[in-house]
């Protein structure tokens, strides 16, 4: 009797891990107003990404984003006029399959949206107006009036991300508004108050796009759209950010012009990290590789050639896999991260030309 029941506490387990091991990808795309969902399946000799449903959301969504507890993701556009820019609240099941949607506004567009670390509040950055409004949640998890609104007086602006322990933001800008502005954050409130001195000062040429934070060191990470590479700050106790490094990838005497770098990945165990290069006009597309070391600064480790405009990164739940939109290639593309920090493709699947951000669940 307890072989038995062993055996049979054991395969529930093993079943359990392999339904966790696959995933969905969800993904909407502006120009067909729909939401692209995806099943990844893991099994030990394969990886297959299947086409599940293609939701027709109502309006041109682009930037999506998931709440960090409860099924449910955020779908805005990116253009819009102020006070009724279109976006969605997307109502999943408890093992994460799509239920229904609902359409709501907000005050402005957006080209990321993220979440506080408890999930009371929504934030959203524009680029074509550079303001950060931050939206308080109800029960439900559905985005009211902002509480927030933050205007620098300049566009450009890129991502909004808290760290971990969810007391400061840092909105970086790129191209001729070059800046990174840090503020302290109330998560209960949604309050924002700048630091002083506001701007991190990113060095010249640099235009910090996208960030990551380390999961236990005091360290932020950007991709530099602009410069291309990897900037590594360090994250002082007053909230301000001090440059530790700026590392350029790019062989040597080989021009920028015509790349840019796109989003930027942490693995959970913070050993690696994975940034988009976009070769608009150099036929030059590929994924950036980094190790992590000890003190938190980075290491240069490689390029992975990509489809066309690598502009979407996201991770697995278990982190194990890369998962990549490439919008001119029309391409959704999966790689194992491997034990050094190599990329293996292991999947793709056609989808809609233009898609630029996805999640998984």
């Amino acid at each position: 009797m307890i072989i038995r029941i062993s055996f049979l506490l054991g395969l529930k387990l093993f079943l359990c891990v392999k339904l966790l091991a696959d995933f969905q990808v969800f993904a909407p795309c502006a120009q067909t107003s729909t939401l692209w969902i995806v099943k990844a399946h893991t099994g030990d000799q394969e990886f297959e990404l299947k086409v599940i449903d293609k939701v027709n959301l109502g309006f041109p969504g682009r930037v999506i984003t998931k709440h960090p507890h409860k099924p449910l993701l955020y779908v805005i556009s990116t253009r819009g006029e102020v006070g009724k820019v279109p976006g969605a609240v997307i109502f999943l099941s408890e093992d994460g399959f799509y239920k229904s949607h609902k359409q709501i506004h907000f005050q402005n567009d957006a080209c990321f949206l993220s979440l506080d670390n408890e999930g009371k509040h929504l934030l959203g950055i524009s680029y074509g107006s550079g303001r950060l409004h931050v939206y308080p949640l109800d029960a439900h998890g559905i985005p009211g009036e902002a509480v927030s609104t933050i205007d620098a007086g300049m566009n450009k602006a890129h991502c909004v991300l808290l760290p971990p322990d969810g007391k400061n933001l840092y909105i970086p800008y790129v191209k001729d508004n070059l800046a990174l502005l840090q503020y302290s954050y109330d998560g209960d409130s949604g309050g924002i108050i700048p630091l002083e001195p506001q701007n991190a000062n990113p060095p010249e040429g640099t235009g910090p796009r996208h960030m990551a934070y380390h999961p236990t060191l005091p360290m932020v990470y950007f991709s530099n759209e602009q410069g291309v590479g990897l900037s590594v700050y360090h994250r002082q106790a007053n909230g301000q950010l001090k440059i530790k490094q700026d590392i350029n990838i790019l062989p040597q005497g080989m021009s920028k012009i015509g790349l840019s770098a796109s989003d930027l990945l942490i693995t959970p165990d913070g050993k690696f990290l994975f940034a988009g290069l976009r070769g608009h006009k150099q036929n030059f597309d590929h994924i950036s590789r980094y190790r992590v070391l000890e003190d938190g600064r980075a290491e240069f480790l490689g390029l992975t050639k990509a489809e066309k405009i690598p502009w979407g990164l996201t991770l697995s739940p278990d982190g194990k896999y890369l998962m990549v939109s490439a919008t001119l290639g029309s391409s959704l593309n999966a790689y194992h991260i491997l034990p050094g920090g190599n990329l293996q493709e292991v999947g793709s699947l056609g989808w809609d030309t233009g898609i630029s951000d996805l999640i998984t669940r």
